[in-house]
């Protein structure tokens, strides 16, 4: 194999980095390090892979870069890079998100019309769903996204199927559930969590706590991405979720115990484009990709609390 990553600096796509590197596959990451949070804390995630043999990083924008010759000879093209968060996809920024999600996937994709891929995957998001998906979200689900955030992740997704269909580009699609772990971004909410608990600072919780979510192991969404990227069905999305559904306040009471400590919550009002509810159906992932997740929450918990714990606060 062969791969180009998009995003490679990034939290899930330096995990996929190093697991297709351990597999012998020869990579090459483009990542152009937006400012969304701090660049050093990226260059921390290279660390783990930016020595090792069969990597090649590439700083730029795909818009920039001559993807051409980054995609010769390439076998697979797992797309992770995008502009994240919910919360500032709002107005002016919202540029921002079109530029960096669905304009570079475009360019993207039409570069590789007429090459000879086993697979372009394409990390897409549950943020698609929106709120009035039954519950558990199957596929097959109308997508009415809630934040442009979630707009533009749709929006790619489907460039991706309309590529497949009209160009032959063999792309599919995964929908990542809410995933935390080791080198998550700080602005998610695992990561404040547990860094104020460690630091005993206040917590804030924006909403009641109740709203739920799928939460998936960095490990188990990396599984899905490359089982996707050897046998995903082109033109097909798949869910990737945790295989639970669970509150933001029993997740805060597992931190407690892991932590060993009372946390402080302070409650604010709930957040705009923030999902109430998620979970994935993950039956079609299952059947397709044999996938199934195998990390537990407990057990994923503790795994970015002993992270953060030996990690210096970049940000």
């Amino acid at each position: 194999m062969k791969a180009l990553v998009t995003g490679t600096a990034g939290f899930i796509g330096s995990h996929l980095t190093g697991a297709l590197l351990d597999q012998g596959a020869q990579v090459i990451g483009i990542d152009c390090f937006t400012d969304y949070y701090p660049r050093a804390i990226k260059e921390a995630n290279l660390d783990h892979n930016r020595r090792r043999d069969g990597f090649t990083l590439v700083e730029a924008r795909i818009q920039d870069a001559d993807l051409p010759a980054l995609l010769k000879d390439v076998t697979h093209v797992f797309h992770l890079a995008a502009q994240a968060g919910v919360r500032k996809s709002w107005g002016r920024d919202f540029r921002t998100y079109t530029e960096n999600n669905v304009e570079a996937s475009q360019l993207l994709l039409e570069a590789c019309v007429g090459l000879p891929l086993h697979r372009l995957v394409y990390a897409s998001s549950s943020s698609v769903y929106g709120d009035n998906a039954s519950i558990p979200m199957r596929e097959d689900a109308l997508p009415q996204p809630v934040s442009p955030y979630g707009v533009t992740k749709l929006a790619a997704e489907q460039l991706c199927y309309l590529y497949q269909v009209n160009h032959g580009v063999p792309a599919t699609s995964v929908r990542y559930f809410t995933v935390y772990g080791p080198r998550q971004r700080p602005d998610m909410g695992f990561h404040r969590f547990i860094r104020a608990a460690i630091d005993g600072r206040p917590i804030t919780l924006y909403g009641d706590g109740e709203q739920t979510r799928d939460f998936t192991f960095v490990k188990d969404a990396v599984a899905a991405t490359m089982a996707a990227g050897e046998r995903g069905v082109k033109g097909r999305a798949y869910n990737v979720g945790g295989g639970s559904r669970v509150s933001i306040n029993h997740v805060l009471e597992i931190i407690g115990r892991v932590a060993g400590r009372r946390l402080d919550i302070r409650r604010e009002p709930a957040q705009k484009g923030d999902m109430r509810d998620t979970f994935a159906d993950t039956s079609l992932a299952k059947a397709d990709l044999g996938f199934a997740p195998h990390v537990s929450l407990e057990e994923g918990i503790e795994a970015e609390y002993r992270w953060l714990s030996s990690t210096p606060a970049l940000a």
